[in-house]
């Protein structure tokens, strides 16, 4: 029983980090492209959890085209993987980043808007590891990923 919960922990720390990634390129990317134009925290929030979304899919739906499988099955698997932990990740990250005093009004150039973004993502990703080892011990999330890539003989 032992060496089942490293492997566990394992998985649930690659599911993690990759879905921290995606949601990371998607919150800097929104942020900056809210703050270079002016926008609103509102505004800010939309489209950084947009972005993030995407590219947390992206990054799944990229190995699993690779491998051979269609859009649509790549699709399916990427929302069946991702959708929980990258919610909770977004719920976590912006609820932060709302609460730390002017980190919403920061601007680029900012140590305010850096720090609370990166600290933001690191509580997200502390937050959405347990979600993320919960599910994949059930045979969700990245479990399901993973059980597709061992059947495209990956």
């Amino acid at each position: 029983m032992t060496s089942v919960h490293p492997s566990l922990n394992r998985l649930a720390l690659q599911a993690t980090t990759h879905c921290l990634t995606g949601c990371a390129i998607g919150e800097v990317a929104g942020m900056v492209i809210a703050s270079a134009l002016g926008w609103g925290a509102f505004a800010a929030v939309i489209v950084s959890v947009i972005l993030a979304f995407f590219f947390g899919y992206a990054l799944t739906m990229r190995p699993l085209l690779a491998s051979g499988l269609g859009v649509g099955q790549a699709t399916r698997l990427a929302l069946s993987a991702d959708t929980v932990s990258i919610t909770v990740m977004e719920i976590t990250d912006n609820a932060i980043l709302l609460v730390i005093p002017s980190a919403m009004n920061a601007q680029l150039n900012e140590p305010l808007f850096w720090g609370s973004l990166a600290l933001s993502l690191a509580v997200a990703g502390v937050v959405a590891f347990p979600v993320n080892r919960w599910m994949i011990g059930r045979g969700q999330g990245h479990a399901v990923v993973h059980g597709a890539h061992e059947h495209a003989g990956h």
